[in-house]
């Protein structure tokens, strides 16, 4: 009898070819309370199956609603939701993503699959791009972290950015998603097709193995280091939840990143070079000869609590309103160079490069505040 005919009904053969055929399907979905996906069998090496089951487990659990989000009165409520769907249980998030999303978990893995529904040989199109080939799906190994000391609340609040190209920010967020969810991190993280922005607080070994796997991220290998990360003494106790997400920028400017890019920044300089900058800076100012402008980009509270001398400290509430201050105030910026700074350095990125593309004659020189405070000394230009 060929695999797949229908047998004569009540004999004994078709009822052990329909033993065979429904374990086989159960197999293949996780049919059945607390069964876990199997899938198709495949000629993998263990490398490969172990990519493609964790490239699985990652795309399932970046489709998990955030507990407070769920049911408040003591069931567990819906606990993922994916293509409209919500989802219970996890046989059932399970068997959709095996029947659904074959495709995309396989080129996660990296392994080229195909989805398992075909016709003809060909191929069915997901509906989605492959995405950014660069972005690793890649989770740390915490088996030989205890859960006490993973979920600690002593620890540290990470803040962080980088501009760079991301051709699927969808893919990187829902990786970040899932990361943040594994190392049990809150705070916010904010992706965008120029980069990432993040503020996140938890354990100290949970905030350590978040940075060694950023920095081997393959998206962010070339344009990320370690004193890229600003660390303060916190936890995840410092927010309230954790927010990851897909945003136009990655600091909220209003300006199209296509119309004014990362890019066309300033210049940087160390803490020592801005140092040096701002002693000549005070000094020609001094004597009225100066031909710069120091400039705060931070919000008209942030400069309150703290602002270096005799800087240009714009009266905004928030960031958004940057651009109408240049705009505004042109002629201040005609023929001078400008020095910048900012909490983190975010802010002078996009602000120099809008600096520039109104022809201002600048020299966007950035520095930040949380660099520069340690190497000034103590109350001499902050």
């Amino acid at each position: 009898m060929v695999l797949g005919e229908a047998a004569p009904r009540g004999s004994a053969e078709g009822a052990a070819a329909g033993r065979k055929q429904r374990a086989a399907a159960r197999r293949k979905v996780g049919r059945g309370r607390g069964r876990a996906w199997v899938g198709p069998r495949c000629n993998l090496g263990n490398e490969d199956a172990c990519g493609a089951f964790q490239a699985f487990s990652l795309f399932v659990k970046a489709k998990e609603v955030p507990a407070a989000s769920r049911c408040p009165g003591g069931g567990e409520g819906v606990r993922w939701r994916c293509c409209r769907q919500a989802f219970e249980e996890l046989p059932g998030i399970h068997r959709h993503v095996a029947l659904h999303h074959s495709g995309d978990v396989g080129r996660q893995a990296g392994l080229g699959a195909a989805p398992a529904d075909t016709a003809g040989g060909t191929a069915r199109p997901s509906g989605r791009s492959c995405g950014s080939p660069e972005i690793s799906w890649a989770l740390p190994d915490t088996s030989h972290v205890s859960h006490d000391d993973l979920t600690s609340q002593v620890g540290d609040v990470l803040l962080y950015y980088c501009y760079c190209e991301v051709r699927d920010p969808e893919k990187l967020c829902a990786w970040q998603k899932a990361l943040c969810q594994h190392l049990h991190l809150t705070g916010k993280v904010r992706v965008a097709s120029e980069g990432i922005n993040g503020t996140v607080g938890g354990s100290k070994v949970a905030t350590s193995l978040y940075i060694k796997v950023m920095l081997s991220q393959p998206l962010f290998k070339t344009t990320l280091c370690q004193e890229d990360f600003k660390s303060s003494a916190g936890g995840a106790h410092c927010f309230p939840d954790l927010r990851v997400g897909v945003f136009k920028e990655i600091v909220p400017m209003g300006i199209d990143p296509k119309i004014v890019s990362y890019k066309e920044t300033g210049i940087h300089l160390s803490p020592q070079e801005f140092h040096r900058e701002v002693e000549q800076y005070l000094s020609q100012a001094t004597q009225g000869q100066s031909d710069t402008i120091l400039l705060d980009c931070r919000n008209f509270y942030e400069s309150k609590i703290g602002h270096f001398q005799g800087c240009l400290a714009p009266d905004i509430r928030k960031f958004s309103y940057f651009p109408s201050y240049v705009d505004e105030n042109l002629e201040l910026f005609k023929d001078k160079r400008v020095l910048m700074y900012c909490t983190g350095g975010i802010r002078c990125e996009r602000g120099s490069a809008y600096l520039r593309s109104k022809h201002a004659d600048t020299v966007g020189c950035c520095g930040t505040s949380i660099n520069f405070v340690p190497v000034s000394t103590a109350g001499s230009l902050f």
